[in-house]
C-alpha cells in the first residue's frame, strides 16, 4: 500500500472531449414492412406504431423507431369528426410541449417552420413524428448528416417520384431555443436551401424527426384499401386511425440515413516523477533483513520498478488504479512522466 502521495499541479490535469460517429442506414425494405410485416408492431392504445429490424417477437429484434401523427387546432385537418381526433390533437400537443415548450402565458407553442419562435411566421400544424431509438442515435444525431427519402407517387407506384429531406447546412446553422436541445431545419434541397422553405425539423439530442406532409406530398391517391377506398393525404390523416395513417407514410419510406454521435469525455493526468521521488518501494518484500533487496553494496543507488499508478481523493481514498504494460525502472538518475487517461 502506498505511503507517499503527490499532489497534481493545475497544469498536470487536462480534460478532453472526443466525438465518435457511426453511419446508420435504414433501408425502406425494413421500414416499409415489405421485408416482413412482423417487424411492425401496433398497440391496443393506437397512439403510435413501432418498427423493428426483425420480427418483433424474435429475441434478436432491435427497436428502430416509433412513428405517430398529430395536428394542432390551427390545422386545416382539425375536425372533431376525424377518427381518433382527440388522440391526434393530444399527440401534437404532447410533442410540442417536449420539443417546443411554452410561451410566457403558459400556452403550448407550436412547431415553427424556420425555428424563429419570437418572430412568428409559418407553422407546422400537422406532423408525422419519427422517434428514433437511443440504440441508434446514441448521444445525438450528427448535425448535417440526416437524410430521409420518401416516395411521392401514387399509392400503386409510390416511388415513381421521390423527395429527399436533408438538414442542409446544420453543422453551422442550427437552433438552440428548444427545451429538448439543439435542432435543425429539414429541406428538400441538399445545399443552399431557401429561408422559410423547411418541410420539417430534426431534434438532434432527442433523436426525433418531424415532417409536414402537406409540404411534401401532392398526389391525389396517397392511400388505398378495399375498406377505405382511395384517399388523398388529408383523408389518410383524418379518416384513418393513427396506425393506419402512419402505415400509409411508412410504406413510402425508401431510405433513412444519419450518423450518430457518442460523446467520450476524458480526463488526462500527467503523473510526473522527478529524479528524487519514488526510488523506494513500500512493498514489504522490498526489504530482506532490513536491507534493500536490489542493492548489493551500500554505495549502490536506490532502485525501484513502477508497475501501478493510483489516483486518490483529497482525503487519500483510492479512486482509480492504472496498470502499466511493463515495469518502469526508477532511480535517482532518471525522471518519468506517466500519462493516465480516464474515459467516461
Amino acid at each position: 500500500m502506498a505511503t507517499t502521495y503527490k499532489n497534481f499541479n493545475p497544469n498536470d490535469v487536462v480534460a478532453t472531449k472526443t466525438l465518435l460517429h457511426e453511419v446508420i442506414p435504414l433501408t425502406g425494405t425494413i421500414v416499409s414492412g415489405i421485408y416482413s410485416d412482423n417487424n411492425i408492431k401496433n398497440y391496443s392504445h393506437g397512439i403510435f406504431q413501432s418498427v423493428y429490424d426483425y420480427p418483433y417477437l424474435s429475441s434478436s429484434a432491435n427497436h428502430i423507431f416509433d412513428l405517430t401523427v398529430g395536428y394542432s387546432s390551427n390545422s386545416t385537418y382539425f375536425t372533431a369528426s376525424n377518427t381518433l381526433h382527440a388522440k391526434k390533437v393530444n399527440v401534437y400537443n404532447q410533442m410540442a410541449q417536449i420539443l417546443v415548450g411554452y410561451d410566457t402565458t403558459g400556452s403550448i407553442l407550436t412547431f415553427d417552420v424556420d425555428g424563429n419562435l419570437v418572430a412568428g411566421g409559418s407553422k407546422h400544424d400537422q406532423l408525422y413524428f419519427f422517434n428514433f431509438a437511443r440504440l441508434l442515435t446514441k448521444d445525438e444525431i450528427k448535425k448535417g448528416s440526416f437524410q430521409l427519402t420518401l416516395g411521392t407517387g401514387s399509392f400503386s407506384t409510390p416511388f415513381a417520384g421521390t423527395k429527399t429531406l436533408y438538414d442542409a447546412g446544420a453543422e453551422n446553422d442550427y437552433r438552440i431555443n428548444s427545451p429538448a436541445g439543439e435542432y435543425g431545419i429539414l429541406y428538400t434541397a441538399s445545399a443552399s436551401p431557401v429561408e422559410g422553405s423547411g418541410v420539417g425539423l430534426i431534434y438532434y439530442q432527442a433523436g426525433i424527426a418531424v415532417i409536414n406532409p402537406k409540404l411534401i406530398f401532392n398526389t391525389a391517391s396517397f392511400y388505398s384499401s378495399s375498406v377505405d377506398g382511395v384517399l388523398q393525404l388529408s383523408g389518410a390523416v383524418k379518416s384513418l386511425s393513427i396506425s393506419g395513417s402512419v402505415g400509409s407514410l411508412r410504406q413510402r419510406v425508401q431510405n433513412i440515413q444519419f450518423n450518430n454521435t457518442t460523446e467520450l469525455n476524458s480526463t488526462i493526468y500527467f503523473c510526473r516523477v522527478h529524479h528524487n521521488e519514488f526510488n523506494y518501494s513500500s512493498n514489504p518484500t522490498y526489504l530482506s533483513g532490513s536491507k534493500i533487496r536490489v542493492k548489493n553494496n551500500t554505495t549502490d543507488v536506490p532502485l525501484s520498478y513502477i508497475t501501478t499508478v493510483g489516483l486518490y481523493s483529497a482525503d487519500n481514498e483510492l479512486l482509480a488504479v492504472a496498470k502499466l504494460s511493463e515495469p518502469l525502472r526508477k532511480d535517482p538518475t532518471n525522471e518519468l512522466t506517466i500519462r493516465v487517461r480516464l474515459d467516461y
